[in-house]
């Protein structure tokens, strides 16, 4: 079968379209924005990319399209698809109805650690022999790819709540129907879709309706949020987390220091195994509980799941550290909401002490960028030593009044070079730089390393 796929280069669909060529279908694509490294990685699989979304591509016309939520009416090629009557299907829908139809799902939802999460469970599963596919919105390290078809029964999937596509305004996750779901946490996020909190959480709801009772509810035990859209109608088993202990948490951990890089895994308060590893944060130690709650109900014990995360090498932009140049130490972390900017920011610190923690933020997202956060942007910048906030003239609000909530130590620079610029004049020896963005950030991370190699 001719598999086209429209919006190609993107995280997911990129994904849909390793697992396409995995299961032997030809596969082709397309995309407005066609560069390395998914350019490079799609070129490895065999896979043909067009650039732009021109009707010509449809020649001769594929067995299915599957179109892309970034794809919209008025593109020529969604125009010749329709007026031709070539089968289309949504990612999401291709993904359930090809593959996830006879899988055991185990699904990671939230407003933050789906990826993180989703990747520590592939690693449990896969460290357990059982060989899972899975598609995530990230590289786990270790396994060096996004998405992998693997064996069945087990799939793990990164579930987020953005719409499926032009035709299909439910939830991504509604189609994965999955047998065990984590419940990460929820906030209001994605203002170009959702308006308010309670419509995030009705989709929320709407996943709760089609796991089956046989199945498992993982949910952050301490998060209100959460806890509404369970009253709303549950009829799965649950088991709570909180590395802390708080709400109806069954599991929780006991720390061992203080940067959180070792606890206990604890049931019912009693100990299972524990966790030494590399990662940082309170945050990864809720994902960790999650990831082996959610592990434990597709058959692998505890201490085997303890030990697999003890493995684990993180996933390429959380917190990964890209590189070290006259003692100065930069870090690529994809944080770009106040939450998650806040914990990667307690994490960092907790590693390194006193030493002086330089925070870079692009506000990229279509949320940032609207303004949604900036009252609560400044709190989760504060514990930084200094705060540089990239304020480009279409940034559509005034991120000077957010460095003038921080105080002297923030600055503003409405371009990259002149932000590249500043940081070179002002990093010194020791300091810890930590660069947050949702996109490239005009590579910031390499233009920053090499000038401060050549500044040696």
């Amino acid at each position: 079968m001719h598999v086209h796929i429209l919006g190609i280069c993107g995280t997911f669909m990129g994904g849909i379209a390793a697992i396409a060529r995995a299961a032997g279908h030809r596969v082709t694509g397309s995309d407005q924005n066609v560069y390395p490294p998914m350019s490079t990685q799609l070129a490895q699989l065999g896979i043909d990319v067009v650039q732009g979304f021109d009707a010509a591509q449809l020649d001769p016309a594929p067995d299915v399209v599957v179109v892309g939520n970034v794809m919209s009416r008025g593109k020529p090629v969604i125009e010749a698809l329709l007026e031709r009557n070539i089968p289309f299907v949504s990612g999401p829908e291709w993904l359930s109805r090809a593959v996830l139809h006879d899988r055991w799902v185990l699904a990671v939802a939230g407003t933050h650690g789906k990826t993180t999460t989703s990747s520590m469970l592939a690693q449990i599963l896969d460290h357990a022999g059982l060989a899972p596919g899975f598609l995530i919105g990230g590289v786990p390290g270790n396994f060096d790819v996004s998405a992998r078809l693997g064996n069945a029964p087990f799939f793990v999937i990164e579930a987020d709540e953005y719409d499926t596509a032009f035709f299909d305004k439910r939830a991504k996750f509604v189609h994965y129907r999955p047998r065990t779901l984590v419940l990460n946490n929820l906030e209001f996020d994605h203002a170009d879709i959702y308006p308010d909190l309670e419509s995030i959480q009705r989709q929320f709801s709407h996943l709760l309706r089609i796991v089956p009772g046989s199945g498992l509810i993982v949910n952050n035990g301490a998060d209100a949020n959460l806890d509404n859209v369970i009253a709303r109608g549950c009829w799965t088993p649950r088991e709570g987390f909180s590395s802390t202990g708080q709400g109806n948490a069954r599991w929780s951990a006991r720390l061992a220091g203080t940067d959180h890089s070792r606890f206990e895994v604890l049931f019912e308060g009693r100990p299972q195994g524990s966790v030494e590893w590399s990662l940082l944060g309170a945050h990864n130690v809720d994902n960790a509980l999650a990831a082996i709650a959610a592990a434990r109900h597709a058959g692998v014990p505890v201490a085997r799941a303890a030990e697999a995360l003890g493995e684990f090498r993180g996933v390429k932009r959380r917190m990964e550290l890209t590189g070290t140049a006259a003692g100065i130490s930069i870090y690529d972390d994809f944080a770009h909401h106040p939450t998650a900017i806040a914990t990667t920011i307690d994490g960092l610190r907790r590693r390194i002490g006193a030493a002086r923690l330089v925070a870079v933020l692009e506000a990229r997202s279509n949320t940032m960028r609207m303004g949604v956060h900036k009252e609560t942007l400044a709190p989760s910048l504060a514990a930084a030593d200094a705060v540089y906030l990239f304020a480009p003239p279409d940034l559509g609000w005034d991120a000077g009044a957010v460095a003038r909530q921080i105080g002297a130590k923030a600055t503003t620079e409405p371009a990259i070079d002149a932000l590249l610029a500043r940081l070179v004049a002002d990093l010194r020896k020791g300091d810890h730089v930590l660069i947050m963005s949702n996109g490239g950030f005009g590579g910031l991370h390499g233009r920053l390393l090499a000038a401060l190699q050549s500044r040696r």
